[in-house]
């Protein structure tokens, strides 16, 4: 009864081994052109003030199939708020506020994920803003993972995300007959899949940078196209 017994092991190993190697978690690298931070806070009880902020860094470690072994890291460059004026974006970061100068920079880190089906999970981390550090809920949601349609054709993550949070938490109560407390977040966020993070058990190889089939190679025109594939504008 000992031979049947091993060949079944055996069997168990050899389809182990062969498991395709995209099913374990990936590393992906933030985009701060395509990834942006916008927030939303009540101004003196007529309007919703609404900022954003771009050029956020860090990296995504995700597999689609098991939400629970996600973790996120990302720096968020408060000095580059932007409300729409400079002498607004010069108030907020002053030392009462934001203050910018000895904050340039506010970061999340995750802590733990809550899967809600397959494109939608919470992600609790910790966010350190103004050198105060306190819990967030992210709701976030996968739009995608798909080769990116123009070259170098990278493979690539986006989410969309909600939170809110309270100004007061982080030591920021100034002004507060003026502007409200409450602050709902919103963040669209584009990652790619980095290389040479052999801890993901995620190794990129030469496949991903080869296009999708209906994405035409570089070297290969398309009737009433250019040869040379077209880029992507620089915002």
């Amino acid at each position: 009864m000992r031979l049947p017994c091993q060949l079944v092991l055996t069997s168990f190993l050899l389809l182990g081994m062969g498991a395709p190697a995209w099913a374990a978690p990936a590393q992906y690298t933030l985009d701060p052109v395509h990834t942006r931070v916008q927030f939303a806070i009540d101004h003196a009880g007529f309007s919703k003030a609404i900022g954003t902020v771009s050029g956020s860094t860090g990296t995504i470690v995700f597999d689609p199939d098991d939400w629970s072994t996600a973790r996120v890291e990302v720096s968020i460059p408060i000095a580059r708020i932007d409300l729409g004026d400079a002498k607004w974006n010069q108030a907020t970061l002053a030392r009462n506020l934001l203050d910018g100068e000895r904050h340039p920079v506010a970061t999340f880190v995750s802590t733990r994920i809550e899967p809600i089906d397959a494109q939608r999970a919470l992600v609790h981390g910790d966010l350190t803003l103004r050198g105060e550090t306190r819990e967030v809920a992210l709701q976030v949601v996968l739009n995608g993972l798909k080769r990116y349609p123009l070259p170098p054709f990278r493979r690539t993550v986006g989410f969309s995300a909600t939170a809110a949070l309270s100004r007061a938490a982080f030591g920021i109560d100034a002004w507060s007959s003026v502007i409200g407390d409450a602050v709902e977040l919103r963040l669209e966020v584009e990652a790619t899949r980095s290389r040479g993070a052999a801890d993901t058990g995620d190794e990129p190889d030469a496949a991903d940078d080869v296009p999708d089939a209906e994405v035409p190679a570089p070297d290969t025109p398309v009737e009433g196209t250019p040869a040379t594939p077209p880029t992507e504008p620089t915002p």
